[in-house]
């Protein structure tokens, strides 16, 4: 819905009046160099700002630059908060672009972030996901808007008064009976919603799930991490789970088709993290859905380090992906071929390319997840690089790759559960609908 563009011609406005003389724009790394630089380029309108990215080595020099617009990304802010360079900064307008990054307020970017906010005239957060794993996820997000009015000073106000604590110890915070409404209505001020649906002619998701048996060997390697917390490999292999939590991660490594060994702290950190397969399933059911589609492109979200060196075994090991080690003008050069159909499977992580990345403008309409992830965040901006304005297709198909009677089932159900929260509060704070009135 072009939310950069948008914001960007409210800054230019405030400094044509002469309301604002600079904008800190904190982005995450990729659309510091992709979405926003562009923007400013491509655009008529916005020629005559001037912009300088604050990061690298030479980002000391980037900040004495005479700019209207300076980008930095979160892990900046250290930087940028030391030795009275955040003054000499002289910014006084805000923009957070995917705020969620800033929803926990307990983190260290937001505590660095929250005495500068009152420096600032002008404060805007851009998100398509607010709320990614449920209500909760808002406060930081909606204190730098309005440093608490509309939902506490502080994280335990907000708790405490749409809230009440539940689960083993109270750690766990469930909503009150009508907190959604209240929460809906003091934030509806804050708020302009967009919603695509209403504009523009996007393609349609098809869900699509993949169900694939464990054998009887990874089976019984399932079964004893999940009850036992301890189970033997192929190779030898003794694998123990400290914790639940522990148990957790080691199962759904195994759904998805090998498992780390243990970590030896006498051994070179450069020959750490060896894994092991243990079924092939999910690689065989994916060869499958490739032989399928027939050249049709398919964008391909992994997990671990495990999945993606399994799926290059497949494709080929020097196949691009856009993952850790990928930098950033090889992604560049990696998007402009998906875009020209010149790349047939492309994987990544959604963490690498949840944001800042256009891959709509091929022909790709089918998106498959080897492994089912946690957050609804990564797994909805993920299917959003291809499901957005330019894709021509009617349909965008989301397979899911899924071990049955595994934490797979559990982990997919908990994305439509969590789909269904934010999709409440988004329905709830739309400000217009196209054709319906205000």
């Amino acid at each position: 819905m072009g939310k950069t563009s948008i914001t960007l011609k409210a800054f230019d406005v405030l400094l044509q009046e002469k309301m604002v003389k600079r904008a800190l724009v904190i982005a995450p790394l990729r659309p510091c160099y992709l979405v926003w630089p562009a923007e400013i380029n491509e655009w008529k309108n916005f020629s005559h700002l001037r912009y300088s990215i604050l990061h690298g080595p030479r980002k000391e020099q980037a900040l004495e630059q005479d700019a209207d617009v300076y980008i930095i990304n979160p892990d900046g802010l250290p930087w940028l908060m030391s030795d009275g360079r955040f003054r000499r900064l002289g910014a006084d307008m805000l923009i957070v672009d995917e705020s969620s990054k800033f929803r926990h307020a307990n983190t260290r970017r937001f505590k660095l972030l929250k005495p500068a906010l009152p420096t600032f005239n002008y404060r805007y957060i851009l998100t398509g996901s607010p709320n990614p794993n449920g209500y909760l996820d808002l406060f930081g997000q909606v204190y730098i808007l309005d440093m608490g009015a509309a939902l506490g000073q502080y994280v335990t106000h907000y708790r405490t008064k749409f809230f009440y604590p539940t689960g083993y110890g109270g750690y766990t915070w469930k909503l009150q009976d009508g907190a959604e409404e209240r929460i809906h209505k003091v934030l509806k001020p804050l708020v302009l919603r967009l919603d695509a649906q209403d504009y523009l002619k996007l393609p349609q998701p098809k869900p699509n799930i993949i169900r694939v048996d464990l054998p009887a060997a990874a089976r019984k390697v399932y079964d004893e991490l999940e009850d036992d917390m301890i189970t033997e490999l192929k190779s030898g292999e003794i694998v123990t789970a400290v914790n639940s939590g522990s148990a957790l991660n080691k199962c759904c490594q195994v759904a998805s088709g090998a498992l780390y060994h243990m970590i030896d702290p006498t051994v070179p950190k450069e020959k750490q993290r060896k894994w092991e397969l243990v079924h092939d399933t999910k690689i065989e059911a994916l060869q499958d859905l490739i032989e399928e589609l027939q050249g049709s492109p398919l964008l391909l979200a992994y997990e671990y380090q495990h999945d993606l060196a399994r799926i290059l075994q497949l494709l080929g090991k020097h196949a691009p992906y856009i993952g850790s080690g990928v930098g950033m003008d090889e992604s560049l050069l990696i998007e402009k071929l998906w875009n020209a159909d010149q790349l047939a499977v492309l994987p990544g992580h959604p963490a690498s390319m949840g944001h800042g990345l256009n891959l709509q403008r091929g022909t790709c309409r089918h998106v498959a997840f080897f492994t089912v992830p946690w957050d609804y965040e990564l797994y909805d901006q993920f299917i959003k690089r291809v499901m957005r304005q330019g894709n021509k297709n009617k349909l965008v198909f989301i397979h899911h790759f899924v071990a049955r009677n595994t934490i797979d089932e559990v982990k997919l159900s908990k994305l439509h559960r969590k789909a269904n929260t934010q999709q409440g509060l988004l329905n709830a704070l739309r400000t217009y609908v196209k054709g319906k009135g205000k």
